[in-house]
């Protein structure tokens, strides 16, 4: 996971407005938005590396709910359209959504239906998806 944060801190890119990392509460309200507690992964990425901007995949953030990728409203649309109440979306590319379940595996859903790749962690998916694309 260090490796990984440390990797993308070195790719972050310089933008006029940089996004800020949440606070521990800030994630609290997140979870009370969707009514269910977030993996543990996916919360240390929102904690420690969610102010990362990186190439064209923008995973979802906590710190500011106006954000077109605030988890809370990044899930809810996914629910709206068919996604599981089970998975948690960590980064929409159309209608086409990253997710990650309450063991912390990822898979990629799309309103057709799950895709077979799957990803062992947030941080495996960030890696081999996020840094790599």
């Amino acid at each position: 996971m260090h490796d990984i944060i440390e990797q993308l801190r070195e790719l972050s890119e310089t933008v006029p407005i940089p996004l800020e990392l949440p606070t521990f509460e800030q994630i609290v309200v997140v979870e009370e938005e969707i009514l269910m507690p977030l993996p543990s992964e996916l919360k240390e990425y929102l904690l420690y590396a969610s102010d990362v901007i990186y190439g064209t995949i923008e995973p979802v953030t906590a710190s500011d709910p106006y954000s077109h990728t605030y988890l809370s409203e990044v899930t809810a649309y996914a629910w709206s359209i068919g996604m599981p109440r089970e998975y948690v979306a960590i980064c929409q590319q159309g209608n086409n959504f990253y997710c990650i379940d309450q063991e912390g595996q990822v898979m990629l859903w799309s309103e057709d239906d799950m895709e077979s790749e799957t990803w062992e962690s947030f941080w495996q998916w960030a890696e081999e998806v996020w840094i790599q694309s």
